[in-house]
């Protein structure tokens, strides 16, 4: 095992013990013979399983002790698209029906940096049908939201023609995050009660100031 593993053959030992205390491996043997047997991948899907619900359970927990140790006020940075899906996750998991999301945008450049993940995202946030009201700069994927925004459960309004973006501004009761769509991709989270307020009113004061 120690040839085939590439791991020191002092360190087998103690490997072995961890994986029988696990119920992973066991000992047959054989004549005169002990032989080492790994058990069904069953039973690895089952202690998965197993250490999965655990970490459910305690979950809850879990939160709690992170929101008691973290401030109220925060700044969170992310670079490159996976993490910045992870943004857009966390914008919508605790949004509820009616919550404002407000949105200045760029959308060609957003949309176009993974179509597919941006799509689907779209349509689920359609779906909980939230206050979403964007600010899109002219372009001909502003132009196709705009034509199908009752499909999509949001009010779109084009900015001046001349309008140069190439950062995404996203509004929530609990977050404003500010992600610039040119490589590289990054993300700014910030969760402040003011900030996020104050960019809510001049968000306002645009969307009054342009024609439906």
């Amino acid at each position: 095992i120690a040839a085939d593993s590439g791991v020191k053959r002092t360190s087998i030992y103690s490997l072995y013990e961890s994986l029988k205390e696990k119920g992973l491996m066991s000992v047959e043997v054989r004549g005169f013979k002990q032989v080492y047997v790994a058990e069904s991948p069953e039973t690895l899907k089952r202690v998965i399983e197993t250490k999965k619900q655990e970490f459910e359970d305690l979950l809850p927990e879990f939160l709690r002790v992170y929101k008691v140790g973290s401030d109220s006020d925060t700044i969170k940075y992310y670079e490159g698209v996976k993490s910045v899906r992870n943004v857009y996750e966390l914008l919508i998991s605790d949004l509820k029906p009616d919550d404002f999301y407000l949105v200045i945008t760029h959308q060609e450049e957003w949309y176009n940096l993974d179509p597919e993940f941006f799509q689907k995202f779209v349509e689920r946030r359609a779906r909980l049908r939230l206050d979403t009201r964007l600010l899109m700069k002219q372009s001909e994927t502003a132009q196709k939201f705009k034509t199908y925004e009752q499909n999509y459960n949001m009010k779109v309004k084009l900015l001046p023609e001349k309008t140069d973006l190439h950062t995404n501004l996203v509004i929530t009761k609990n977050r404003v995050v500010i992600q610039q769509l040119s490589f590289p991709v990054i993300a700014l989270v910030i969760e402040n009660k003011s900030i996020i307020q104050m960019h809510q009113q001049l968000f306002g004061i645009i969307w009054d100031s342009l024609p439906e």
